[in-house]
C-alpha cells in the first residue's frame, strides 16, 4: 500500500509541474574557444548543457600574449574576471549570469584582497567555493571556474 501511496503522490506531483520549463537535456556541446591562441587546449572553454554552461578554469592571463599579468594578486584576479567576462559574451551572456563558482587561491592570504574584487564583478552573489592549492596551473596566483545559465 505505501508503494501504491508514494507512487499516486509521485504522478501527482509531475502532473502538477509546469512542463514548459522544463528543458530536455539531450545534447552536449563541447564549445571551441573564442581564442585562436588556445584552439589546441585539451580542453573547452565551455561545455553547455541545456542551457547550462560550465566554463574552464581561467587564470590572470592576458590572452593576446599569453602571458599572466604582472602585479599579484590584483591584476591577476581583474584579468581572471575580464576572461570569464570575455567567455560568457561569447555565448551571448554576461556575469549576472553566473550561478556558481569555485576559486583557488595559490595563498589564502590573499582571500580578502582578491574577495574586494571579485563582489564588484558578481553583486548577485552567486554560490562559490573557495580554497588554496600549493601551486596553479603557469604559477598564477588564481583560478575561477564558473557555472552560467543562459537566459531564454
Amino acid at each position: 500500500m505505501k508503494k501504491m501511496t508514494l507512487i499516486i503522490c509521485l504522478f501527482t506531483f509531475l502532473m502538477s509541474c509546469n512542463t514548459d520549463t522544463i528543458k530536455p537535456v539531450n545534447t552536449i556541446v563541447f564549445h571551441k574557444t573564442h581564442e585562436p591562441k588556445k584552439s589546441t587546449a585539451p580542453f573547452s572553454d565551455a561545455v553547455q548543457v541545456g542551457n547550462l554552461f560550465f566554463l574552464s578554469g581561467q587564470v590572470g592571463m592576458d590572452h593576446s600574449v599569453r602571458k599572466l599579468v604582472s602585479g599579484g594578486i590584483q591584476p591577476e584576479t581583474r584579468q581572471t574576471l575580464e576572461n570569464i567576462k570575455a567567455v560568457l559574451e561569447y555565448h551571448g551572456m554576461n556575469m549576472k549570469d553566473v550561478v556558481k563558482c569555485t576559486v583557488i587561491l595559490a595563498d589564502i592570504e590573499d582571500f580578502s584582497v582578491f574577495n574586494e574584487i571579485y563582489k564588484t564583478y558578481f553583486p548577485q552573489k552567486p554560490a562559490r567555493t573557495t580554497f588554496a592549492a600549493k601551486r596553479l596551473a603557469v604559477d598564477a596566483k588564481i583560478e575561477i571556474e564558473c557555472i552560467a545559465v543562459k537566459p531564454e
